[in-house]
């Protein structure tokens, strides 16, 4: 199929390469301005579902710390499973 474009564009190599690119521009712009707004609606990038509710209008279920910033208590521990750095053999 891009041969045959290629073969009908006219005005040798200048034309060619011009018209590709014009070619190329146009496919961009029909897909930006009239599928991808049409296909927007049936997309589901924009269904965003919030499950936490407290309750208070304009809140959005964001909770504030209640205490002091500690040190934060790790659920693995970084001492283990730490292999010791390897001398390279001689």
């Amino acid at each position: 199929m891009y041969s045959w474009i290629w073969r009908k564009l006219p005005f040798g190599l200048p034309g060619k390469l011009i018209g590709s690119l014009m070619l190329a521009t146009a496919t961009v712009a029909l897909l930006w301005l009239v599928v991808f707004p049409w296909a927007e609606p049936l997309l589901p990038f924009d269904d965003v579902q919030v499950t936490q509710d407290s309750g208070v209008p304009g809140d959005g279920g964001i909770t504030e710390p209640t205490g002091l910033p500690g040190e934060e208590e790790l659920p693995y521990s970084t001492e283990t499973n730490n292999a010791p750095p390897s001398t390279p053999n001689r």
